[in-house]
């Protein structure tokens, strides 16, 4: 009993100390793991290069064409998602909860920068549907792929748990014993 309460003080604390700044911990992480990638997929195809009088990394210019990769490209919250599902779930043992979380924010990240990048090449090549495609993915699309990483780890790993719902069920019945 003690352990589980500890493991579920030091999961949330966790979970609360990673939101404290803003999820700037996040985007200070995975916006240069997003931008560079980018940028140097595009030069494979284009003549690339960063914006220098903007005074920011996250804008490329192509020909006449800007691509700013702002906060909600790079997806910060999308990786406190994938930490919060994690965390939240009980009974994963150190050592694969450190392979779940980084090799979710691994997968997040490559699927990020091949959207991003193929994003870019709708609109530099003026695609109709760019518009839609943009916003279908912005709205839908990145839940769909957070939830998609967290539902195949969960069959990889095994989990038998269900993220708040576990800790609040063993918490509920740590109170129920001391009623009887």
């Amino acid at each position: 009993m003690k352990n589980n309460l500890k493991s579920i003080f030091v999961r949330y604390l966790i979970l609360v100390l990673a939101a404290l700044p803003g999820l700037g911990i996040f985007y200070f992480i995975f916006s240069p793991l997003t931008v560079y990638p980018v940028f140097w997929m595009l030069r494979l195809f284009f003549d690339a290069s960063f914006c220098t009088s903007c005074g920011l990394i996250n804008t490329i210019l192509i020909n006449q064409f800007r691509i700013e990769i702002i906060g909600a490209c790079i997806a910060g919250s999308a990786y406190y998602f994938l930490l919060i599902l994690n965390l939240a779930t009980p009974n994963i043992k150190i050592k694969p909860r450190m392979k779940m979380l980084l090799g979710g924010f691994l997968i997040f990240l490559v699927m990020n920068i091949l959207r991003i990048f193929f994003m870019s090449l709708m609109y530099i090549n003026g695609a109709p549907l760019f518009d839609f495609a943009h916003k279908f993915i912005w709205y839908i699309g990145t839940t769909v792929f957070i939830l998609g990483i967290w539902f195949a780890q969960v069959k990889i790993f095994k989990i038998k748990e269900i993220p708040f719902y576990s800790d609040v069920k063993f918490l509920y019945s740590g109170t129920k014993k001391k009623r009887k």
